[in-house]
């Protein structure tokens, strides 16, 4: 992908809110159009045969969702499951998927100044999943395509979209 285009798209998220959230020591950002609503982490019910990261599935307001936990997806530790973990509930694309982080800081929208063009690095996080990064005073948000990521083959999750 070329800089422009990068740029452009990250120039395209400039203005947008972003709920900021910790996986382990890192802050990373997702639209907040995309969160229908933030829930203290209760127990799941495992699927069997599921991949590890899938924690298993809850049942929301008669509505059976999966539960992903992004620490296991990226090999951020064992996770620990404390009064601060939450599961964010999405809504990709029409489906319903909750995603189990450390803690939810805030809401922050960020500026075009404050929107950085990811750099490329070999990471447990795929530069692919990534808008750019967010910068408030000292603070780093990671910018993260919930969209891209959830809907990702190696997710399973959500169908990929026809293009």
């Amino acid at each position: 992908m070329s800089d422009a285009v990068q740029t452009a798209g990250a120039k395209d998220i400039a203005g947008h809110e972003f709920l900021a959230f910790k996986l382990g020591a890192e802050e990373y950002g997702i639209d907040i159009l995309k969160v229908q609503e933030i829930r203290g982490y209760e127990a799941v019910t495992r699927i069997a045969n599921a991949p590890e990261f899938i924690k298993g599935v809850i049942n929301l307001r008669g509505i059976i969702i999966p539960v992903v936990d992004m620490r296991i997806k990226f090999n951020l530790g064992e996770p620990v499951y404390d009064q601060f973990t939450v599961v964010i509930i999405l809504n990709i694309n029409g489906r319903v998927v909750g995603m189990v982080v450390d803690s939810v800081s805030d809401v922050t929208t960020l500026a075009p100044e404050q929107v950085k063009q990811a750099p490329e690095m070999g990471t447990a996080f795929s530069t692919e999943y990534m808008i750019g990064l967010g910068t408030i005073d000292e603070r780093m948000l990671i910018l993260v395509d919930i969209d891209k990521l959830m809907s990702s083959p190696d997710m399973g999750l959500i169908e990929q979209l026809a293009a």
